[in-house]
């Protein structure tokens, strides 16, 4: 018997002792941040669950109503919704929310209020959960600057002022990849254990990737960069290999491959949708920011992409992000096109 191996593997770091180490590190911490985590964790457990026994429990369906971007709702963005909103006013630790869900940002009673904001979209991709394909959380996190009078000014920041960001992909197994800050990291949810683990520690995204994901049915409205760059990933002229599409229509499991793989990923805007199609508070930043903190870029077209200032919660933005030489070379292509 190994028995390093067996005490490495009895010696378990859950994403709660991971987040108690990183508040270790600041002595004037008084574990609001943690507690904030805890309640977001537990919301993912809970929509996890949810999601992985959908069809028995009748979820699937249309719950009858449209939400703020026109999206006919599935029953299981409503309950993930509601998961999320009863979760997170309940830590006592926020003050405002924005859900994708919701067409007004939600402002927590004076009496259970904290200092964070969180923006987050409780269940991206949720049209493929009908046949199986990964879904997931997204979320972004900020510091109010008066928590006695937060006001929609807090929320409309550039991404640079997150203080965290992260998501959790239900698919074959349930992963949540969280950066404070200080690098990314995955967590893979043991359902013996019903917690957490570190498994993929420190992930750093490739320089340069073999795959490209975009949704090439809009290819006729793209702009020339777009169109040019997707030219040159398909027939490179450099004698180099082409690269591989992939694109799952999935936002959450597109940039889970992006972030372990390398490669790039594009939503950009088109003739259809000028201002793109992905949102900005609960879309764009959290997956731009742990994309550069995990070594690689995210652009929007015109300027980096956590450099973006919302005038609207719900405001969309196209956004290119990847591994650093890939989003390089389509900046390049950008600017070449602006001169």
């Amino acid at each position: 018997m190994d028995h390093a191996a067996e005490a490495h593997r009895t010696d378990l770091m859950t994403i709660t002792r991971h987040v108690l180490n990183e508040q270790s590190k600041h002595p004037e911490s008084r574990g609001d941040f943690t507690i904030l985590l805890s309640h977001i964790v537990l919301g993912c457990k809970f929509v996890c669950s949810a999601v992985s026994k959908a069809g028995l429990a009748k979820l699937i369906g249309l719950a009858g109503e449209t939400n703020v971007q026109g999206e006919e709702q599935k029953k299981l963005d409503v309950l993930s919704n509601e998961v999320f909103v009863k979760a997170l006013v309940s830590s006592g630790r926020t003050c405002i929310l924005v859900s994708e869900e919701d067409e007004e940002a939600t402002f927590v009673e004076p009496s259970t209020r904290g200092r964070y904001i969180v923006a987050f979209d409780p269940l991206d991709g949720s049209s493929n959960i009908d046949c199986g394909v990964s879904i997931g959380t997204i979320f972004g996190i900020y510091l109010v600057k008066d928590k006695d009078n937060p006001t929609l000014d807090d929320v409309l920041r550039p991404g640079k002022h997150m203080l965290a960001a992260g998501y959790c992909m239900y698919g074959s197994s349930c992963t949540l990849v969280l950066s404070t800050g200080n690098g990314v990291n995955g967590f893979t949810l043991d359902p013996s254990l019903g917690e957490f683990i570190l498994t993929h520690p420190d992930i750093k995204i490739p320089k340069k990737g073999k795959i490209y994901s975009v949704n090439e049915g809009n290819a006729k409205n793209w702009d020339e960069a777009t169109a040019k760059y997707v030219e040159n990933c398909k027939f490179p002229k450099d004698g180099s290999s082409p690269k591989s599409l992939r694109y799952i229509g999935s936002m959450v499991a597109d940039v889970h491959r992006t972030l372990l793989y390398g490669g790039i990923f594009m939503y950009p805007a088109d003739k259809k949708s000028p201002n793109g199609k992905l949102r900005v508070l609960y879309e764009v930043f959290p997956m731009s920011y742990l994309m550069e903190q995990a070594g690689g870029q995210a652009f929007t077209g015109k300027q980096r992409a956590l450099d973006l200032v919302p005038n609207k919660i719900h405001e969309r933005s196209p956004v290119f992000l990847g591994s650093y030489d890939d989003v390089q070379d389509i900046k390049e292509l950008y600017a070449a096109g602006s001169c």
